[in-house]
């Protein structure tokens, strides 16, 4: 079965304002997203790629675009199933306010019980996302053959989804994933099972290094903003 190469979207303009963007429209990459979708293509020159699947939202769009630009060949598709979590509500807020939720320690501890209000489930959203894996990595395997590459750009919580669908983590568990903006993730499907061969792989191990404020044990909902 095919080998699916996840990338986060670059950094956007939610992600550094510190707001949960969800299906909120108009929300861009920032400049600093803007440049790591420019290196996107250098870093996956190696690769044969062979269908490209973007989530639907802006800022999805605009990563993937200098690939497609350097693979004139591909065309692209859009599925609405790797598009964020619809967060409802909680869309547009800000992350520090909603840090007084309720909702959020569940958000963080117990996600499967987790309904947005206005919104989806988590356990939704990972249903739907793997659902589109499963179809695509079929899909692929028709039209392209067993060994074929191919390239999903979609938002951190569906990644981490995805990651922990594929090592049969249950989804309780999924907040200890982490993967930074325009991050690499590739997961090797088999016929017998998933293997994780990279996980939020950016190049750069900038966000490594101690910084002045220590994170917080809280999970970044949405997928924070990456390295400073």
């Amino acid at each position: 079965m095919p080998t699916l190469i996840l990338v986060r979207h670059g950094r956007s303009t939610a992600n550094t304002d510190g707001v949960l963007a969800g299906w909120t429209p108009g929300v861009a990459l920032d400049e600093r997203g803007t440049a790591q979708a420019a290196a996107l293509p250098g870093r996956l020159a190696g690769l044969p790629i062979s269908e490209v699947v973007t989530s639907p939202l802006q800022r999805c769009q605009e990563t993937i675009r200098p690939l497609l630009g350097a693979r004139p060949e591909l065309r692209p598709h859009t599925d609405d199933r790797i598009g964020e979590c619809h967060y409802g509500d909680w869309s547009g807020r800000k992350l520090a306010e909603l840090a007084d939720e309720p909702l959020m320690q569940v958000v963080q501890s117990h996600p499967t019980a987790v309904q947005f209000p206005g919104g989806e489930s988590m356990r939704e959203m990972q249903h739907r996302a793997a659902e589109a894996v499963r179809e695509w990595n079929a899909r692929v395997e028709r039209d392209h053959g067993a060994d074929a590459v191919y390239v999903m750009c979609s938002h951190g919580d569906i990644i981490k989804s995805l990651v922990a669908d594929a090592l049969g983590l249950h989804l309780d568990l999924f907040q200890r994933i982490s993967v930074e903006p325009c991050s690499i993730t590739a997961i090797r499907y088999t016929r017998l099972r998933p293997f994780l061969v990279r996980l939020g792989d950016t190049g750069d191990f900038a966000s490594l290094a101690p910084r002045e404020e220590p994170p917080h044990g809280d999970a970044a909902v949405g997928g924070g903003a990456g390295a400073p």
